[in-house]
């Protein structure tokens, strides 16, 4: 009784807005003294679990994803990727959710991408014909594919916890995130279609120029910018650097880029970008530190085990089993942050899913598709709040569209992920070998 007391006290505390790390921390206490736990039982355990180099990959993503957006980087990679769609119909949308697939294959952070993306791209889309509402409410999707196309930090986060391996994590998300960036796309040209609206948009460049030497100077001046990509994924599936490594290198890289090419990058500016990361990165290895003592007292305890009995008391059928645990991803990405809900679904829901005979990476899959719709999904959706103040643009404008892109978009990339495996595991097993 005391174990879903204490689970009913996180939902609540994380309801009421209680911040998460104060969340993981309270329940953590409320186990101590109603299940009698000496804390020099949990404390060094949750302290080792922090001594791991993989977990240097998340701040030095964030460090990059600052650097990018500051440094002039990010822009380069809307501009570039507006040669080629700019100037159809529908084909800003089409850039957007290129540009944030490219920005998220660099720092794996889906509100790295819309904090950077934002304000360059809506501005573009409300010029091409659309809606406020529907531009802010199509990055904000767009933007999440940064937890799907690898490197992802959800994935990092996910493989250290679940003690799986870092790069099948990676591959496992790669075609449902393909998936989920043609499905926007559609959604995005039928909207245009209806819109009896000219396309303006802005220059990439010089606008004097124009054909070849417009596409010219756009593609040398995006080279840079777009070399990020090949070296982080390069480095990683090529084998020549570990996640931590290509992160290392994708933020050093962005110095000299954007002090001494783009010349966007200031003392300032990097000295902010610095700060912020040492901020968030405090936020979540405070937040990694409670959510490793909860999972102690989970797995001492057997709550997996009871869920699982829990469950099959319902149903048995696979598929019945497997819409209850979406389900139950859904509420948790609803109510925490995508962090805090990989930290807190992994330890509890992956022996469920392992003892159902779910390979546990393509239960990594199903996890970053579940918890990219959470992030959409009020009460707490902190990416769609955050598109509609990157757009400046009211909730309720938003509501509506990215309601269409949830129903049409998101639910069919998490069926067809859920209901076929293959989806998540043809790139890890035909690159390595599983």
């Amino acid at each position: 009784m005391e174990l879903f007391i204490g689970l009913l006290l996180l939902v609540v505390t994380l309801l009421i807005g209680l911040p998460v790390p104060f969340a993981f921390m309270l329940t953590t206490i409320y186990y101590i003294f109603s299940l009698n736990y000496d804390p020099s039982f949990l404390i060094p355990y949750g302290f080792s679990k922090l001594n791991n180099i993989v977990l240097l990959a998340i701040p030095l993503f964030i460090i990059a994803g600052g650097l990018m957006d500051r440094g002039g980087i990010a822009k380069r990679i809307v501009d570039f990727a507006e040669l080629f769609v700019g100037k159809i119909k529908g084909g800003t949308g089409i850039m957007t959710v290129v540009a944030c697939a490219i920005f998220g294959a660099i720092t794996g952070s889906g509100a790295a991408a819309l904090a950077s993306l934002g304000p360059i791209l809506i501005p573009r889309l409300a010029e091409s014909g659309y809606s406020r509402g529907f531009a802010s409410s199509l990055i904000s999707s767009a933007s999440i594919l940064g937890l799907l196309i690898p490197p992802s930090a959800i994935m990092i986060l996910y493989a250290w916890v679940g003690n799986q391996s870092v790069l099948a994590a990676f591959l496992s998300t790669v075609i449902p995130g393909l998936i989920l960036a043609a499905l926007l796309i559609i959604i995005n040209l039928i909207y245009m279609r209806k819109r009896e609206v000219p396309v303006v948009h802005q220059e990439a460049v010089d606008p004097s120029l124009s054909g070849f030497a417009r596409v010219r100077r756009t593609t040398i001046s995006a080279i840079p910018a777009l070399l990020m990509p090949f070296l982080v994924l390069g480095g990683i599936y090529g084998g020549v650097m570990t996640p931590t490594e290509a992160a290392a290198v994708s933020a050093l890289y962005a110095i000299p880029v954007g002090f001494l090419i783009y010349r966007k990058l200031t003392g300032r500016k990097f000295y902010e970008t610095l700060v912020e990361a040492a901020v968030s990165t405090g936020v979540i290895m405070i937040m990694i530190f409670g959510s490793m003592l909860l999972s102690r007292i989970f797995i001492t305890e057997n709550l997996p085990v009871v869920l699982k009995e829990l469950m099959l008391s319902i149903s048995d059928n696979k598929y019945v089993l497997m819409f209850m645990i979406n389900l139950f991803l859904i509420i948790i990405g609803m109510i925490m942050d995508d962090v805090s809900a990989v930290l807190l679904a992994t330890p509890l829901l992956l022996p469920i899913v392992v003892g159902l005979g779910i390979d546990p990476i393509h239960f990594a899959a199903i996890l970053g598709v579940n918890l990219g719709i959470g992030l959409l999904t009020p009460p707490a959706a902190p990416l769609l709040y955050l598109g509609g103040r990157v757009g400046k643009t009211p909730i309720a404008e938003m509501l509506g569209p990215t309601a269409i892109m949830i129903l049409f978009a998101w639910i069919p990339t998490l069926v067809i992920t859920t209901v076929f495996p293959q989806v998540a595991l043809f790139l890890p097993n035909l690159i390595l070998g599983r």
